[in-house]
């Protein structure tokens, strides 16, 4: 069984139901039901606000894990990984547009959005989805209808069945470079105004995050990848130095083929500080920031408590992710530029109020300048699951599904 994250592996469930087919999982329903338990549903375990842990019955969906080609469609269960998926795919020629780490579970990816270095020119892995097998409340396996598969393309938290087996178009992996860059700490202000003008501009193959972390020291990273070639991406990075007005002090280019890269690309994510606790909060940002606002978000990351990791990540927007119209799936966040995450870590056994403290000042100064919209994926414990940030205008319709699918709130609360 997939682990939680640190956050909450305290929580244990009174029982765990390992589920290898739809019929499994109709079965674990049944019986949470009978038994009055509450359901948490678990593929990857990497869920920041905790809803694949619960103290009620936990139906695990990594047995479910099998992935075949029909065609271009790529047909996972819901429980397979991203990592397991590629390696498959790549055999094939295909690919998916979704994100680098390899443990993380395409079924909580897809129901809440899901970016990846692709996501610019094809958009969030949910606008890839065209079929799904769910089991209902009910306990009625079923393949989705237009409604339901509208709702399962980017509601998140909003839980209206439990996803068994998913269909995505694929795409043609295209050769790739990916990269990173390290400016000196004292460049930042330089860096986050330049950032924030040329990557919502650049071409859309382009994917180039800033990451900015504040330790034991200040790292200024900007890092990604573009399908391209090593020299195209050298000749449009150069842009974005030229407009920081300084050179990094390091860079690497690491040309290959789209799953090297990815591989490149998902090593240093996945030895971050997983044991130990971490909040984040996030937000969409239609234009930059003023300056008044990045300059006090910069003087507030060198001001965090001594003991805690705080990380500023800005990941690049427009593009396909734009493109699609706001009522044609359950993803609401179509027009912005960038995406915020503010994000805490904290040793284990600390107590985190003051981190939590820097974490929501962190946020109040970058908020009056966001669309109000928050990524699904990112969910925030300080918000109600069916928070308007993360569904905007098509609240209404996901309140309407979630009543009609799930009117008791068996699979998650009710609004």
């Amino acid at each position: 069984m997939a682990e939680a994250l640190a956050r909450f592996r305290h929580i244990r469930p009174a029982e765990v139901a390992h589920c290898r087919s739809a019929a499994d999982v109709a079965s674990a329903i049944a019986r949470a039901r009978t038994e009055g338990l509450a359901v948490a549903v678990r593929g990857g375990g990497h869920c920041f606000g905790g809803t694949s842990s619960t103290d009620g019955l936990l139906i695990d969906l990594a047995g479910l894990d099998g992935i075949r080609l029909e065609g271009d469609l790529a047909v996972v269960g819901g429980g397979a990984t991203l990592g397991r998926i590629y390696d498959e795919l790549e055999t094939h020629g295909r690919t998916l547009n979704a994100g680098c780490g390899t443990t993380v579970g395409i079924g909580g990816l897809v129901l809440g959005g899901g970016l990846g270095i692709l996501g610019r020119v094809y958009g969030t892995l949910s606008d890839r989805l065209r079929a799904a097998e769910v089991v209902l409340a009910s306990g009625e396996i079923a393949r989705a209808d237009e409604e339901l598969l509208w709702a399962l393309r980017g509601a998140g938290q909003a839980r209206f069945a439990v996803v068994t087996e998913l269909a995505f178009a694929t795409v043609e992996p295209p050769p790739s470079t990916a990269f990173e860059l390290l400016w000196a700490p004292e460049a930042l202000p330089a860096v986050l105004h330049a950032w924030q003008r040329w990557a919502p501009e650049a071409p859309d193959a382009m994917a180039a995050s800033l990451v900015v972390t504040a330790g034991e020291r200040l790292q200024v990273k900007v890092f990604g990848a573009m399908a391209g070639s090593e020299a195209e991406t050298s000749r449009t990075l150069v842009t974005l130095c030229d407009a920081a007005g300084a050179p990094p002090r390091a860079a690497v280019h690491h040309p290959g083929s789209f799953r090297e890269v990815k591989r490149f690309l998902s090593g240093p994510a996945e030895e971050g500080r997983q044991d130990e606790p971490m909040w984040c909060k996030s937000e969409y940002v239609r234009d930059p920031l003023p300056d008044k606002a990045a300059e006090a978000l910069v003087a507030h990351l060198q001001q965090r408590p001594d003991n805690i990791e705080a990380e500023l990540d800005f990941s690049p927007w427009a593009g396909a992710y734009t493109r699609t119209p706001v009522a044609a799936t359950a993803f609401a966040h179509r027009d912005a530029r960038f995406l915020l995450k503010h994000a805490v870590t904290v040793p284990a056994g600390t107590d985190p109020a003051p981190a939590r403290e820097w974490l929501a000042a962190s946020y109040a100064i970058t908020h009056p300048h966001g669309t109000g919209g928050t990524y699904p994926n990112f969910p925030d414990t300080d918000l109600d699951p069916w928070d308007a940030s993360y569904h905007l205008g098509n609240r209404d319709r996901l309140v309407g599904l979630k009543r009609r699918y799930d009117p008791e709130g068996l699979l998650g609360p009710t609004p």
